[in-house]
């Protein structure tokens, strides 16, 4: 909130309320208004100064802001490339999936379960036998299905061993898809951190704009206390220029009183000259007075 300044009201003056003021009272009103306006200026001062302090601290701030900012972008860059190099090798790992199920089309290996899925199955019925009573025909029935899968396996297994084609494909394609994966997880680790230099930018904008509105408040008041120290300091040389005019009265005044003293003192000294060229006697009185006329 703003500071609201105060000025007494005998100091809230006029030329024209002034006029008929005694000098001794325009003396002290002056006092009272250089004391004030000193005081307006002081406060002034230390407004300027907390203001251009806060100012510089806003640029601080700002700064800090503008290196999480690079920061930031830096690594969002960073984030870009690891995405590209993943997404590259992810579409190279995908075609050559799709490479080795057109070799086992080929090979009319697509067909059925999968080497997982049948040595799956055979886990899941060797389990069943040895944890479950059964009825022996039931348990045969199981030890044919397993051989049967056995078999199954091996067949398939031996298909894919023959050709040596389709296997490194499929190592080179897990490969790609392994690589994919650790630059998946660096895009994740430099995203991470972006967001925390953008987090702190935020921040540091936020902080900024804070000491920005108390700077600006501070500036207000600075504004407010200098207008009123200005206002002072006019009313000041208004009471300086009265005081003037009253002495410039009082000087004219003493050099009419001299001149009206002094043109008396000649008169006298004329009269006392007729007197001395009528021959009347003169006391040293007189005679000093015509000396000091000019009239011996």
């Amino acid at each position: 909130m703003t500071e609201t300044v105060q000025i007494p009201d005998e100091l809230d003056i006029e030329a024209e309320s002034i006029e008929d003021e005694s000098k001794d009272d325009l003396i002290k009103l002056a006092g009272k208004l250089r004391d004030k306006r000193n005081d307006l200026n002081s406060k002034a001062s230390e407004k300027a100064s907390k203001r251009n302090e806060l100012n510089d601290k806003t640029r601080e701030v700002v700064d800090v802001a503008q290196k999480h900012r690079e920061k930031r972008d830096e690594l969002n860059e960073k984030v870009q490339e690891l995405k590209d190099k993943r997404d590259s090798l992810n579409e190279k790992a995908n075609e050559l999936f799709d490479e080795v199920d057109r070799k086992k089309q080929d090979l009319e290996l697509e067909d059925g379960d999968s080497l997982d899925e049948l040595e799956s199955q055979i886990e899941d019925l060797e389990f069943k036998q040895q944890t479950e009573v059964l009825e022996s025909d039931e348990e045969q029935e199981i030890i044919d299905e397993i051989e049967e899968l056995r078999e199954e396996y091996r067949e398939r297994k031996s298909k894919l061993e023959d050709d040596d084609g389709i296997q490194e494909l499929v190592d080179e394609a897990k490969e790609a898809r392994n690589k994919a994966s650790e630059y998946h997880e660096k895009v994740i680790e430099f995203a991470d951190r972006a967001q925390e230099h953008h987090d702190e930018m935020i921040e540091a904008y936020r902080k900024a704009d804070e000491v920005r509105d108390e700077a600006d408040e501070v500036h207000d008041e600075f504004v407010e206390v200098q207008e009123a120290a200005d206002e002072m300091h006019e009313n000041f040389v208004t009471v300086q220029k009265r005081l003037r005019k009253l002495d410039k009265e009082e000087k004219d005044e003493r050099q009419t009183e001299r001149e009206a003293k002094k043109e008396e003192a000649k008169e006298e000294a004329r009269e006392v000259y007729e007197k001395f060229k009528e021959g009347e006697t003169l006391d040293t009185d007189d005679f000093m007075l015509l000396q000091r006329a000019g009239l011996l």
